[in-house]
């Protein structure tokens, strides 16, 4: 089989080709959140890389999510596009377990957290079980304080771009070294072969909380 898969749900933008369970191409860009102008030219370039066409593609891959909003639907509109124009299958996969799948086989649990502002986190909490990635929590937005007080006293490794932005709360836990804690094509393509395939039409965001501007519309409307 072969699988593209993609991922814009935060500042990192990245795909991959993936034939027959074998990682053949991957792209990967964590400057400036321009995936409307990126996202496209990265595919071909991973496609071509891969000697293929699109149309040799059989199923699409994205992340739907937790993340940046428009982030979140420019990924899922491109793969949507894409799987409609062939009538391909298409899977969705959550940003946070795609991103835990990155830490192979620890004993530890496996902590994404996004940046959700407002001294938020999207979080998930993932362990190896007999070579597959369990959830231990699903997707959420939570207060990093509360985080940390579930995750007192276990063995935990931290990871995503939430790090950096409360490093100084994460005291003495474990952290993902930087070329493995943000989210990679490779990783999205492995982890939507365990998933089951949908049409297009199902491809739908995961959205963990209201928008901004939702926020903002309910607090001047109380």
């Amino acid at each position: 089989m072969n699988i593209l898969a993609v991922d814009s749900c935060s500042m990192v933008a990245t795909c991959a080709v993936v034939c027959g369970g074998k990682l053949v191409s991957e792209g990967y860009v964590n400057h400036s959140r321009t995936h409307s102008q990126k996202l496209l030219p990265m595919i071909d370039n991973v496609i071509k890389s891969a000697e293929m066409t699109v149309a040799e593609i059989d199923l699409f891959v994205c992340t739907v999510g937790p993340g940046s909003f428009t982030g979140q639907r420019i990924g899922i509109s491109t793969i949507k596009g894409l799987a409609q124009g062939l009538n391909k299958p298409c899977v969705g996969v959550s940003a946070l377990e795609s991103m835990a799948y990155n830490i192979p086989f620890t004993d530890g649990i496996i902590c994404p957290i996004m940046d959700a502002r407002r001294g938020q986190v999207y979080n998930g909490l993932y362990k190896w079980e007999d070579g597959k990635l369990i959830i231990v929590e699903a997707d959420r937005a939570l207060a990093l304080d509360d985080l940390l007080e579930e995750l007192k006293g276990k063995k935990v490794i931290f990871m995503g771009d939430g790090v950096p932005v409360f490093k100084d709360k994460l005291g003495d836990f474990l952290v993902a070294p930087p070329h493995l804690s943000q989210i990679r094509g490779g990783s999205v393509a492995m982890l939507g072969m365990e998933k089951e395939p949908v049409s297009y039409d199902n491809l739908l965001p995961l959205y963990l909380r209201k928008s901004q501007a939702e926020r903002e519309y309910d607090e001047k409307n109380k």
